[in-house]
């Protein structure tokens, strides 16, 4: 299984962040439990952000559910992420992974290569 993200590298503040995850190798609907998105900001510890599971239900980081949206396309086989309100501390380096909903990153069995969001004016 491949996945790859894709999106702006660089979104101004108050804006909203679209990134896609592209999954080649295994189907959304079912190859896995749960699709993940997780970000790491400079210098920090990886935070989940949110997941979609295999039924289309998604789930949420408390802190960042208010700004968050998860969904998918079966039929490309993606996985897309929207935040709203963007803060500089958003600035980080978003992955899409499968497998779990958790910041432990040994719970996934697979990430994509990850791209760098900066949030900034």
């Amino acid at each position: 299984v491949q996945l790859q993200e894709s999106g702006p590298g660089l979104v101004k503040p108050s804006q909203t962040l679209s990134l896609t995850c592209t999954v080649s190798g295994g189907s959304i609907t079912g190859a896995y439990p749960y699709w993940s998105w997780i970000r790491q900001p400079p210098g920090k510890d990886l935070e989940w952000v949110g997941a979609i599971d295999t039924s289309g239900s998604t789930y949420y980081n408390p802190s960042l559910k208010s700004r968050t949206s998860i969904s998918r396309d079966n039929a490309k086989n993606m996985v897309y992420l929207q935040m709203s309100n963007l803060k500089p501390e958003d600035t980080a380096v978003y992955y899409c992974a499968a497998g779990s909903i958790t910041n432990n990153a040994a719970a996934y069995s697979y990430w994509g290569q990850g791209t760098q969001v900066t949030v900034s004016s």
